[in-house]
């Protein structure tokens, strides 16, 4: 038996939650540890947890589209990071991510 066998039903997943851990999840585990490829690899592994899902709920350009926003909201978050500072800059990207991936995944 291998780990995938273990996991839910694709379909069954909400991925609101799955984003918001791995953007904050990543960004505190990247903070904590000071060692910032723990973050990404708490990042990573949400990603894909969520992408499976995207891509077995609404298809091929949904799933492209919500991934992009989740890594635009990686991203965006650095340079807001310098505006509003680190903490909010995370919980905005989250918001809209988490937002995006609820209305254009988990409620279908």
């Amino acid at each position: 038996m291998n780990i995938l066998d273990s996991l839910p039903a694709a379909k069954s997943v909400d991925t609101a939650p799955v984003v918001a851990f791995g953007l904050i999840g990543g960004f505190l585990s990247a903070r904590v540890t000071k060692v910032r490829p723990i973050g990404g690899a708490v990042l990573a592994a949400a990603g894909l947890y969520a992408g499976r899902t995207w891509s077995a709920k609404a298809g091929a350009g949904t799933t492209a589209a919500l991934a992009a926003v989740y890594l635009a909201g990686f991203g965006l978050s650095h340079p807001l990071a310098k505006k509003i500072g680190a903490w909010p800059s995370v919980l905005t990207v989250t918001a809209a991510s988490a937002t995006a991936a609820h209305f254009l995944s988990d409620t279908k």
